[in-house]
């Protein structure tokens, strides 16, 4: 815990305290405490992120699921009903749409992903509760799925490419620029997944879900209604999320 707390882990005796539990041995445990003491992200080095309930497999390489997507996690389980499709786009480690359906009996869930280091761990969480695929947005998805998605929910790149630099070191040096960089003003990839998404909704009940920063809520809700669809901003102290009907 000490050297945690020398390294400038805020949390130092609470990640000790993980550290411990997770590793087998010794030798893993002092593994274990360099790597984070180095500035490895605290989930790389124990492999595991605690996500809205759930513990999904995460490792060196991949995006680290975030507590403020609980607010799309949430939005997105008022939607979903048994038989439902759900899609979730750009889905990572997959955390984002197992933790919509769980516990959700009869629902049809796939994931995609484009980073194939993301669709391995995607993988590892979702099946087989649900089905993976690797691939850029909705080119991934099979087209058996054209006009039967009930939820599509989507927490894609939306920081800045400018803006990376001040990001933190956990996140700036060790997850990859694919799941961060959302081009110039962070919404690259949401005008795409906007664009796209009502070839894919079931007409009259489908929704889009697309989970950003609070302050490009407007213009993600300008790319949504853009795009034919009725739009709407949902926010939190830590996110926004804007969904289209």
């Amino acid at each position: 815990m000490a050297r945690l707390r020398a390294a400038g882990c805020v949390f130092a005796e609470d990640e000790a305290r993980l550290i411990a539990e997770t590793a087998r041995t010794p030798a893993e445990a002092e593994a274990m405490i360099a790597r984070r003491v180095a500035g490895e992200p605290l989930e790389h080095v124990l492999g595991w992120a605690a996500f809205a309930g759930l513990r999904v497999a995460v490792g060196p390489g991949v995006f680290v699921p975030r507590h403020r997507s609980e607010l799309l996690v949430g939005l997105a389980r008022e939607r979903v009903r048994p038989g439902a499709v759900v899609v979730d786009l750009g889905c990572g480690t997959g955390a984002l749409g197992l933790a919509v359906v769980h516990g959700i009996d009869g629902v049809e869930l796939h994931a995609a992903d484009v980073d194939p280091d993301a669709v391995a761990y995607a993988r590892r969480n979702v099946e087989p509760a649900g089905h993976v695929h690797q691939g850029d947005l909705y080119d991934a998805l099979p087209q058996v799925l054209r006009g039967r998605v009930d939820v599509l929910l989507a927490s894609p790149p939306y920081v800045p490419t400018a803006a990376i630099a001040l990001m933190p070191p956990e996140a700036r040096d060790h997850e990859p620029r694919t799941a961060l960089d959302g081009g110039g003003d962070g919404l690259d990839l949401v005008r795409r997944i906007a664009a796209g998404a009502p070839d894919w909704l079931r007409a009259g009940t489908g929704v889009l879900l697309i989970e950003l920063s609070t302050g490009q809520a407007a213009a993600a809700a300008g790319a949504v209604s853009d795009a034919g669809l009725t739009s709407a901003q949902h926010h939190d102290d830590e996110a926004a999320v804007v969904t289209g009907t």
